[in-house]
């Protein structure tokens, strides 16, 4: 199985805010950037592994800033790593303003994809091979994330964890 770039993952979806889809405050509601994080990312996976893919959890979010009626989000994910049978699939949310069309980092998310066949077992994926400074730090931060959230499932110890451990060594 071939290695695979980031960039051949790299989904983007852009779309506009509308009232439905907005709180009282009309800004666009957290559960509609979540379910918008996890098409693209969704997608991103499926492009690496060529498989079908679930969500097999949501690692990490952060709301940094608002996102107003009408703006233009674009949500930008790319397999940052795989695994075995998983992929982590970094996602950047932009937010474009109207007038000037300069773009701003809103949010970010990290999700966690497994390849599955046709019965729903999991099936390998290929490695991937970062290229730019970002990919590589992102690539590299992926095995601690696994780590950290294995020890905390209780599924390796401490010692096993040597990624974490290494931080801590130095």
């Amino acid at each position: 199985m071939q290695s695979k770039t980031p960039e051949q993952s790299k989904t983007t979806l852009t779309d506009m805010v509308l009232p439905g889809e907005t709180n009282p405050l009309n800004n666009l509601f957290g559960g509609e950037l979540l379910a918008r994080m996890d098409r693209a990312a969704s997608i991103a996976a499926r492009r690496h592994s060529r498989r079908i893919v679930v969500t097999a959890s949501v690692n990490h979010v952060a709301f940094n800033k608002a996102v107003p009626l009408g703006s233009v989000v674009t949500v930008e994910a790319k397999v940052s790593r795989a695994f075995k049978t998983s992929m982590e699939v970094f996602i950047d949310v932009w937010i474009e303003d109207r007038e000037s069309g300069e773009k701003t980092k809103a949010n970010e998310a990290i999700y966690t994809f497994v390849a599955v066949d046709d019965t729903g077992r999991p099936i390998s994926v290929p490695e991937v091979h970062p290229q730019t400074d970002l990919e590589k730090a992102r690539f590299d931060a992926a095995l601690r994330r696994k780590q950290l959230s294995l020890l905390l499932a209780g599924k390796i110890s401490p010692n096993e964890a040597t990624e974490l451990k290494a931080l801590f060594d130095k």
